[in-house]
């Protein structure tokens, strides 16, 4: 038993070893991007704290939503904030599993790729939009009578740089017609359902995902409408994104290449240039057919 142990663990530790060595290729291949969606990720929260200053308390908006759905109460907001830490985590963790498990189909760099240029454009059309109108907000602490209703004027420009975190982030206001956690609940669950190979996995993430929707609107963090907006805008902001976007290898064969495949327009290149070939008579390569 010790010695199957021991030997499980050695293959585990040099698989550990080798897909760290390939995903720091990949890294180093694509940081740029990584960095841009990282920065972006600063710049939307830095955006969602300017317009708390711009906020303005008034009477709670009226909704279908919350004619419809019993409020939570102040004391039970964290459920929805236990929802959607879960799908966060648990939407991390299965990006790693390359590191662990020999069956893989996706890089995990070239996955956060594509996972921060969906949360970058998304978000950039929830500035857009949150600046372009302000509501008042459903939250408990952002209505009249509450001292975090309203920012007072900052004392200096890195006040606000530094967004009061993490209170600046947890009770912002202002930030509304589009929900920042269901732009990210959406992005990871439509990430899992086109590169995720469990069937019952995406059912259950579907289901948190509309458990989550109805959770914001119960808790009274957003409107109905900013859900009903996330859910449609999102998914367009993905079907156009991923389109221009090459095409993610499989690793499924476990024979995949490293590098990034190549665009339509590369394989367009590469079939001419095969049909040249055959036209004149020259062979071709098997292995440029793989």
């Amino acid at each position: 038993m010790t010695l199957y142990i021991g030997r499980e663990a050695s293959k585990l530790w040099k698989r550990i070893c080798a897909e760290t060595t390939t995903e720091i290729n990949l890294l180093l291949d694509n940081w740029k991007y990584v960095l841009a969606g990282l920065i972006f990720q600063y710049i939307h929260g830095l955006a969602a704290h300017g317009v708390h200053y711009l906020h303005r308390p008034g009477p709670t908006l009226q909704d279908l939503g919350y004619f419809l759905l019993p409020e939570l109460g102040q004391d039970k907001a964290y459920i929805s904030e236990t929802v959607f830490s879960f799908v966060f985590l648990s939407f991390v963790l299965w990006t790693f599993h390359p590191f662990v498990f020999k069956s893989k189909k996706i890089y995990t760099v070239l996955v956060w790729c594509r996972v921060l240029a969906f949360l970058a454009a998304s978000q950039f059309l929830r500035i857009i939009t949150f600046y372009s109108t302000q509501l008042p907000g459903p939250n408990y602490h952002c209505r009249e009578g509450s001292k975090l209703a309203r920012l007072p004027k900052p004392a200096n420009v890195l006040e606000v740089l530094l967004i009061n975190f993490p209170q600046g982030v947890v009770y912002g206001c202002g930030d509304l017609i589009f929900s920042s956690h269901m732009i990210f609940t959406l992005v990871f669950v439509l990430t899992y359902q086109k590169y995720g190979t469990r069937r019952c996995i995406k059912q259950f993430a579907w289901l948190f995902a509309i458990i989550q929707s109805l959770l914001i609107v119960a808790s009274r963090k957003h409107y109905t409408v900013d859900v009903v907006v996330a859910w449609y805008t999102v998914n367009l902001v993905i079907f156009f994104i991923d389109k221009k976007l090459p095409e993610l290898p499989d690793r499924s064969n476990g024979n995949s290449p490293i590098s990034l495949p190549l665009s339509t327009k590369d394989k367009d290149s590469k079939t001419k240039e095969e049909n040249h070939k055959l036209l004149n008579g020259n062979s071709v390569d098997p292995a440029d057919w793989a």
